[in-house]
């Protein structure tokens, strides 16, 4: 199931998208038959692409099925921002499991073409009652009635929604799964009336800009951004596109499953689904897993297991299907130290408990039973949260392992503590509280949030980094507000506080610009959801436990030293403490394969060297890369950093800087204001960034102060590389800095990596625009299927003297460049515009390549050194490139 970004909804239609709207025409076809590997009878996955034509609109879809017979079908729905591609291999798996699978990208996205209507019930949503319509024909679906195929629905974020929408548009949806999604969009993107502007401005800007969407949701954005504050129209342009707008309609089994790290869409949206849903008499399960749109562990094999099930019993009527309970709660339970990984485990109950139950009072105190703080003009600078984009380094995943990474300004909140809880507390809900709020504005705009507070009061945890915006009309008079603070599951531990803080600011939202005062007080406790019927699962026994007694101190002395062996890290090396990177033996195999994408690599980088990685696409650059920065492990060999081997977390990693496959800013702040955020997120002095030092050498001048999303591609870059710099590593690790630049673009990203270099400290860049690094490098290692090549100073690769440029009066023909390559003496020819680039091993020599031309009847004009490095490198590479 993709779990990317969410997807939106649209407009009312009848319950029921007639077959006879539209016909489907399917314009191209192209069948591919796969055999799926198995140890048991398994038979092959039949996949079949299709472009179908609906209502003017090309939708590009796949259909996948196994064995014979009619069984029930699936349709897959991907994330906003992806195509059907990211939802295969969970139909290969339903298909092999006995179901016939059409997954398809919806409109905008993929190969498909149309605006994005966010699922719009006249677009998105009558594209998938034709989906239906078409499977309803094919020989392999299992049918209801004539035109009433046994269907299913399920998908993430955007493809959540339509599966929810599905359900209340196309009565012929008999199940569906969707996954962390939004059951009412405006209260999504406008909860309690304050704009979610990061999360909006990721939505467009991840469709591709509002060009690409339907003209009135593109007008809608740029309204309701440029004021800061959603109108009722607005509202209802979303609320149109939301399963809420056909809440009644929604009648069959639903597995609900939601992200606990999710500021996008939180578990409130899935409670108000349960309700609704439930009311209506269909059997609803809930699920919140661990991760979601701002990171953390999505459990995908997990939710892919408990969907299949889902669909079992309420597609092929299979009673015997454990479809798990009607609750279940992913926990976070430390660390393991094997991995780093985080340990998590299930709890559940036999019936939803909703956000509210067993709830215990807690009394509040702050420094004064009235508190006044300020919204500074502008509402800058915010107090941060959640950081919306981040994924899986999004700061909800620490939160949940117990870090505190959240930011609020003196000045700017107020605070009231619980006294310390005796014994462990476990919030599973949503917490409230109720206010008296005064402001010097007409209306206040507040967020809520409650801090886990350790003993000794200096650590402090926003669970799951969530807040809850606040509008409060009418302020200026005062008002009594009561506050429905975010639902979350944490567990508080034995002597520490409770804390709520009312801010002005939030990073995530818009603020009103006008300066004010807010004056808030208490009206009673907090209280606080403990959902007694939730009962974690007892951790099984390690099977050492039975087996231990039997086997003898001898096997348990054999195991520890094992494990020792295995976990132990490699000692620092003293003779390369000055050697910025070495790299000895370094192996790394394809998942599941005996291919190896590097095998053997070895070289060295001093420091001050400008180092080119060069290679052909799949030569193991980026996998190399990516070892070198510990975010994937080899299978042999090591890597060595100022002499301290290279692992996960290894703290050597601090002196290295990277910055690969681009890096994703907030638009709406300043560049400086990204900067200085992702510095805070390290958690390190802000002494140690040594910002000015990299914008000097980044050379963004008075661009610092503008808004990123007014950036050129080249000044986005440029940014990019000084977020990388930023506490001026001795290494910098740049992949493609280049990509997306013009030539004058170019030339200045050339100058900063020698700026960057010239001060002693390394630069490592892997870049395809062979002429720049012919220009920028001191140093080259060229790197083809996994092995190295040639490393090198450039100048002695480009001019070793090896390589010929043979002039040719025609073309030569591709068998006689193959018989050239044979010849003795020579190492590798390939065509070139002017002829031939061959470049000569050991024993070759230009004479007897001359005669041996002369022979084969090739028409030579010219034979000459050549000594450019794209030559040299298409010459190494022999030609794979």
């Amino acid at each position: 199931m993709d779990l990317r970004l969410p997807g939106l909804r649209g407009p009312r239609r009848p319950r029921r998208l007639l077959a006879a709207a539209a016909a489907v025409a399917v314009l191209a076809g192209a069948g591919t038959w796969t055999a799926v590997a198995s140890d048991d009878d398994t038979p092959a996955v039949h996949h079949t692409d299709r472009v179908m034509a609906v209502d003017g609109v090309k939708l590009d879809t796949s259909y996948f099925t196994a064995g014979t017979g009619r069984r029930p079908a699936v349709l897959l729905g991907h994330g906003f921002g992806g195509s059907k591609d990211d939802v295969r291999q969970q139909a290969e798996k339903l298909a092999r499991d006995g179901y016939a699978v059409l997954t398809w990208s919806a409109r905008g996205f993929g190969e498909s073409t149309g605006k994005i209507g966010l699922n719009d019930p006249k677009g998105e949503v009558a594209d998938v009652s034709k989906l239906i319509d078409w499977l309803a024909k094919q020989p392999q679906v299992q049918l209801d009635k004539t035109g009433d195929p046994r269907v299913g629905v399920a998908g993430a974020s955007y493809g959540g929604a339509i599966s929810l929408l599905a359900a209340g548009y196309d009565d012929r949806v008999d199940a569906i799964a969707p996954a962390i999604t939004y059951w009412n969009l405006a209260d999504a993107l406008f909860p309690d009336g304050v704009f979610k502007k990061l999360w909006a401005g990721i939505f467009f800007n991840t469709g591709g800009g509002a060009a690409h969407f339907e003209p009135a949701l593109a007008a809608m954005y740029e309204r309701v951004a440029e004021s800061g504050t959603p109108d009722a129209a607005a509202r209802e342009l979303l609320e149109e596109r939301s399963p809420s707008a056909v809440a009644d309609r929604i009648k069959v089994p639903t597995l609900l499953i939601q992200g606990q790290t999710d500021s996008l869409f939180t578990l409130a949206q899935a409670d108000a689904a349960e309700k609704a849903i439930r009311a209506n008499g269909a059997p609803v399960d809930v699920d919140w897993i661990a991760g979601g749109h701002d990171g953390g562990d999505l459990e995908g094999d997990r939710v892919q297991t408990r969907v299949r099930a889902w669909f079992d019993r309420y597609l092929k009527d299979d009673k015997s299907a454990d479809t798990g309970p009607a609750f279940r709660v992913t926990r976070t339970g430390g660390v393991d130290s094997t991995d780093g990984a985080a340990q998590l485990r299930g709890a559940s109950a036999d019936s939803y408990p909703g956000l509210e139950s067993g709830e215990r009072s807690f009394p509040l105190t702050g420094r004064r039973e009235e508190q006044s703080f300020a919204n500074p003009a502008g509402a800058s600078p915010p107090a941060v949260s959640a950081l919306p984009g981040l994924g899986d380094g999004g700061l909800a995943q620490l939160s949940s392992l117990g870090v505190g990474v959240s930011l609020d300004f003196p000045g700017q909140y107020a605070a009231f503590d619980s006294a310390p809880v005796t014994g462990d507390l476990r919030v599973t809900g949503s917490p409230t509280v109720t206010v008296h709020v005064k402001s010097t504005s007409d209306a206040a705009v507040l967020f809520a949030k409650v801090y886990d507070v350790g003993a000794d009061g200096t650590q402090q945890v926003l669970p799951s980094q969530l807040v809850t915006p606040v509008r409060v009309e009418g302020a200026k008079a005062g008002k009594d507000v009561t506050i429905t603070l975010p639902a979350i599951d944490h567990k508080v531990d034995d002597g520490h506080r409770l804390r709520l803080v009312l801010a002005s600011t939030d990073l995530g939202y818009a603020s009103p610009a006008a300066p004010a005062t807010y004056t808030v007080s208490l009206k009673g406790g907090l209280s606080v959801p403990t959902a007694p019927a939730v009962t974690t699962a007892a951790a099984p026994l390690p099977s050492w436990v039975w087996w231990l007694p039997l086997t003898g101190a001898g096997v348990a002395l054999a195991l520890l030293l094992t494990a020792r062996r295995r976990t132990a890290t490699p000692a620092p090396d003293p003779a390369l403490a000055e050697v910025p990177l070495q790299i000895t033996d370094l192996s790394k195999k394809y998942a599941g394969g005996d291919r190896y994408s590097v095998r053997d690599l070895s070289f060295r980088v001093e420091k001050g060297q400008v180092l080119g990685l060069l290679g052909p696409n799949g030569a193991g650059k980026t996998t190399t890369l990516r070892m070198l920065m510990g975010l994937i492990k080899p299978d042999g060999g090591e890597i060595r950093v100022f002499g301290h081997a290279i692992r996960p977390g290894a703290p050597v990693l601090s002196r290295v800087g990277s910055f690969v496959e681009g890096a994703g800013f907030l638009p709406h702040l300043t560049g400086r204001e990204n900067l200085e955020l992702y510095w805070q997120a390290t958690g390190r002095p802000a002494e140690d960034a040594h910002l000015a030092e990299a914008l000097e050498i980044a050379g963004l001048g008075d661009a610092l102060a503008r808004a990123v999303r007014t950036y050129s591609q080249g000044m986005r870059q440029r940014l990019a590389i000084a977020q990388a710099m930023l506490g001026l590593p001795d290494l910098l690790i740049l992949d493609e800095p280049t990509n997306g630049l013009d030539p004058p673009q170019i030339r200045e990203m050339r100058e900063v990596m020698i700026r960057y270099a010239a001060a002693g400290r390394t630069v490592i860049v892997s870049s395809h625009l062979l002429s720049e690094v012919e220009q920028t490098c001191t140093h080259l290692v060229v790197m083809d299927r996994g092995k190295l090549v040639q490393a090198g100073p450039v100048a002695e690769i480009v001019g070793s003297g090896d390589t010929l440029l043979v002039g040719t009066a025609t073309p030569v023909e591709e068998p006689v460049v193959e018989k050239i390559a044979a010849l003795p003496g020579v190492a590798s020819a390939v065509p070139a515009d002017e002829g031939l680039l061959v470049r000569l091993d050991d024993d070759g020599t230009a004479q007897r390549l001359v005669a041996e031309l002369v022979r084969l009847d090739v028409p030579v004009t010219s034979v000459g050194p050549h000594r450019r490095l794209e030559d040299a490198f298409l010459t190494l590479i022999g030609g794979s490139a």
